[in-house]
């Protein structure tokens, strides 16, 4: 505590708290570890398959394996980020966080989440221009291009996540320094609160609406373009290979988004759950996405496919 006395007095703060990450299940938080471990690990194996895959093969240094190399870094670090601490609060019972690393933690977990979004974003415009303008392809979008892109998306990012997470550590916490969630949630964080959050929500509710709007819009105008551009394609080998290579962004993309907008509206709707049930869903929609977007670029994309396979014959070879 700062500021006061520590039963949570006009001038109290709390500074120090315990990420308490299953309440409900302290008594099996042991065994919790060990799939919470594996999960990691099948996070960081499949993510870095593929992207030592990209790197390592110049033939496919394509901007569209580049950006999903650099999709897959962004997943690596998101969980980075999640898995060590709430590992930690299943071995410890509650793992001690200072208020600093836990705002820290926020923005770097929202950062990610956000980025991930920008990152399908160019994905999805990438796709745009090679269906759509295909002749003017290889002169318009060049990795000096993406780079330049790979940059406003980190500050698009930040610009987001900046305002909420500053807002945040301008409230005062009284209530409790125990956050009943795996990560530093702003939710969570924001419940300990014992002053007024309406500017907190307000800002956090603009923030994401804004986001959600500009994306889906994007994407929407994108792909709704490419489809129209496909169908009207006269040879069915070209028909073909574009809708399966849209497909495959729009079931990476429909995974990101719907686990999100699912999230918040159960998040919302739920009042009445436990906490143990508003953590499950926040891992749902953390994960999956980390989890299986791996699984679909590995399976649908030739190029990748191919190669990895490739890799894995060689070092049996050896």
């Amino acid at each position: 505590m700062s500021g006061g006395s520590q039963n949570g007095t006009v001038n109290a703060s709390y500074t120090e708290f315990l990420l308490l990450a299953f309440p409900g299940f302290q008594g099996a938080r042991y065994l919790l570890a060990i799939p919470c471990f594996c999960l990691y690990v099948i996070i960081l194996a499949g993510n870095s398959i593929l992207i030592y895959t990209v790197k390592a093969e110049e033939s496919i240094h394509t901007p569209m394996c580049l950006l999903i190399a650099l999709l897959l870094s962004v997943n690596i670090c998101g969980a980075t980020v999640i898995f060590p601490q709430m590992i930690l609060s299943f071995l410890l019972g509650a793992s001690h966080i200072s208020l600093t690393l836990c705002l820290t933690q926020m923005f770097f977990l929202y950062f990610i989440l956000v980025l991930e979004c920008s990152v399908l974003l160019l994905m999805a415009l990438d796709r745009y221009v090679a269906i759509c303008h295909p002749l003017r392809y290889v002169d318009f979008v060049t990795k000096k291009l993406l780079v330049v892109l790979s940059l406003v998306a980190l500050a698009r990012s930040m610009a987001i996540v900046s305002p909420v997470v500053i807002l945040a550590s301008q409230v005062r916490f009284c209530r409790s320094n125990i956050i009943g969630h795996f990560v530093c949630d702003h939710m969570a964080l924001m419940k300990l609160s014992c002053g007024d959050t309406s500017r907190n929500r307000v800002v956090g509710l603009m923030t994401r609406s804004i986001h959600i709007v500009f994306d889906f819009s994007v994407l929407l105008g994108s792909y709704s373009r490419i489809i129209h551009v496909a169908l009207h394609m006269t040879s069915g080998h070209l028909w073909h290979k574009a809708f399966h290579t849209c497909g495959t962004h729009l079931m990476v993309t429909l995974t990101s988004y719907s686990c999100s907008v699912i999230s918040s509206i159960v998040y919302r709707q739920a009042k009445s759950a436990s906490q143990d049930v508003h953590n499950f869903i926040s891992a749902v929609y953390m994960f999956l996405p980390w989890i299986v977007n791996p699984i679909i670029y590995g399976i649908r994309t030739k190029e990748i496919r191919d190669n990895v396979l490739k890799l894995f014959q060689r070092k049996l070879l050896l």
